[in-house]
């Protein structure tokens, strides 16, 4: 069978069909998202938060059926476990990890080592202490966060986020990351080793977003990472695997598969592992109706699968959410709609029934070759 065939340039919106042949076939299959990908040897899951497993069981009973991986969605960004120095509250992350056991799930965490979402005594200390007290100040939430969760979690973003070109270094890096700040481009090598002696059996993840699309933004941002990753193998850092986030923004920034192609095989190229950790399509800026905006989302998200899918590293896909009702894009500033209705950028509607993006995601997965083969 011959690879799937790219489009030429950008790929016009609704150009390509995202869906089965028997859409109501799609809707009545009792099946989630998870067991169309497990056909293929992979995974799909969600970012969930504790309170919506407490207080939606919709929501709960979707999550369920559809995933069989769960991350939290903030629940073990340091700004919420460590609020004080040494003081921590695991108890939303506990019951989230309860929840992936209780059903058979895997688990991700999220993320160890990141410029934000940090508490607000730590910038303060790094600034006034040596360089040994500041690996300290990084090392010691691996320290605490991975051991508890050893066996349970099977994968960390050990780093996220660390290249961002605007900011002005020739390289790329993140300029006014506290990290970068506090002890250079080496906070890297030394988190990930850190890791890797602290759990010596999870996957350590690097993970980065605007990696996706035909923009010059993107173009900076994946020379910034490939050019990372070669430093980081030259210096033999444990970098298991790369995960590209996938916040996909049809339309601002247009999509081009084969493009998109090339960078999965310069990333799979230095033997890493790869993962989509952080899904969803934003629709500001689409048609007023929603049934258009809808499909057009959802052929967006299928030529991006097709692709992602069709390298033989890549693992997983997991959507940031599960349900319109929760999605983070209805709040955020540059996406969310002016007239406050709901963005519609994730599988399942606010009332968590399956949309074309549902539709979309589960054909991309059917059509997908098995796991470390390709369709050449």
């Amino acid at each position: 069978m011959k690879r799937r065939e790219f489009l030429a340039g950008a790929l016009a919106l609704g150009a390509c069909s995202p869906v089965p042949s028997s859409r109501a076939e799609a809707r009545i299959s009792s099946e989630g998202l998870a067991a169309h990908a497990r056909r293929s040897g992979r995974n799909f899951g969600a970012a969930i938060k504790s309170r919506q497993l407490r207080e939606d069981p919709d929501f709960t009973a979707a999550v369920a059926r559809e995933c069989d991986m769960v991350v939290q969605e903030y629940e073990l960004k340091r700004g919420t476990t460590e609020p004080k120095p040494g003081k921590y509250d695991f108890s939303g992350a506990d019951q989230i990890i309860a929840f992936a056991q209780k059903h058979g799930m895997g688990a991700r965490g999220h993320a160890l080592v990141w410029y934000a979402a940090q508490p607000k005594w730590l910038e303060p200390a790094l600034k006034i202490a040596d360089k040994a007290g500041r690996e300290k100040l990084m090392t010691s939430y691996i320290d605490v966060a991975m051991p508890r969760y050893a066996g349970r979690i099977g994968e960390w973003d050990v780093v996220n986020e660390a290249v961002e070109p605007k900011e002005g270094r020739a390289d790329g890096m993140r300029a006014n990351s506290m990290w970068m700040q506090a002890l250079g481009e080496d906070y890297i090598d030394i988190a990930f080793h850190h890791a890797r002696a602290t759990d010596p059996k999870a996957t350590l993840f690097l993970t980065d977003f605007g990696l996706e699309h035909d923009s010059p933004r993107c173009e900076r941002r994946r020379t910034a990472m490939l050019k990372l990753l070669d430093r980081l193998m030259a210096r033999k850092v444990p970098v298991d695997a790369v995960g590209i986030q996938g916040h996909l923004k049809p339309y601002n920034e247009r999509f081009d598969q084969a493009l998109f192609a090339r960078f999965l095989n310069d990333l799979s190229g230095y033997g890493l592992a790869l993962s989509v950790t952080e899904f969803d399509v934003a629709d500001r800026g689409g048609p007023p109706s929603p049934d258009k905006r809808d499909s057009e989302i959802a052929a967006v998200a299928k030529a991006f699968l097709d692709v992602a899918l069709d390298n033989p590293a890549m693992r997983s896909v997991l959507c940031w959410g599960l349900s319109d009702r929760y999605s983070w894009l209805s709040n955020y500033p540059d996406y969310k709609w002016p007239d406050g209705q709901l963005s519609r950028v994730l599988p399942l509607d606010d009332a968590m029934r399956r949309k074309p993006l549902w539709d979309a995601i589960a054909a991309a997965f059917d059509a997908a070759p098995p796991m470390g083969r390709s369709r050449a």
